[in-house]
């Protein structure tokens, strides 16, 4: 069992944000395998099939700063090792559009996935990261909540899909062979 967490805000208001890239590759991946999420309080929670291998898909509704423990609690319910547990999140320090698969590794400062290394107790879970850039001047937590802008729409649309593609290479193939394709 494969539990594929997608980091992001909950609400309306934060929908199409870059910090909610996320929840976006999360949903690019339960379109192309049929997969309906259902609310559970604090996460929405999908379940399916991929390549023959059962996954969950998860997104944490609580805010970036508070999935640890919603990512625990489900990876403790469904008895998901570590090896098998996958973060989709947002990368400032990565131009727009770029993707990086890793093992494990530190937090780099990203709040969400500090958040889980402390919640399961340990950084040994595999990781895309989706650039999303910076913008000189303005603090990081304005820019995280900001839309994306109409030029970079195609570019984030296709990190969406490649991203998608990411995670099903990993659960299919494996992640050192999905590194050697997409980073």
């Amino acid at each position: 069992m494969w539990l594929i967490a997608g980091l992001g805000n909950p609400g309306r208001k934060y929908s199409r944000t870059r910090h909610n890239l996320g929840f976006m590759v999360l949903e690019e991946v339960a379109q192309r395998f049929g997969i309906d999420f259902l609310e559970r309080g604090q996460y929405r929670l999908g379940r399916g099939s991929m390549e023959g291998k059962n996954i969950l898909l998860l997104e944490p509704l609580l805010y970036m700063n508070l999935s640890g423990p919603v990512v625990e609690k489900v990876r403790r319910k469904f008895a998901v090792d570590n090896e098998n547990l996958l973060v989709i999140h947002d990368d400032l320090d990565m131009e727009a559009g770029k993707l990086r698969i890793r093992k494990n590794g530190s937090s780099g400062g990203h709040k969400g996935v500090e958040s889980i290394i402390q919640s399961i107790g340990s950084r040994d879970f595999i990781r895309i990261r989706a650039g999303i850039g910076r913008e000189p001047g303005l603090p990081s937590e304005e820019y995280v909540l900001r839309k994306f802008s109409r030029h970079e729409l195609g570019v984030i649309k296709d990190m969406i899909k490649s991203a998608a593609e990411a995670v099903c290479t990993i659960v299919s193939e494996g992640v050192d062979k999905a590194m050697n394709k997409f980073n």
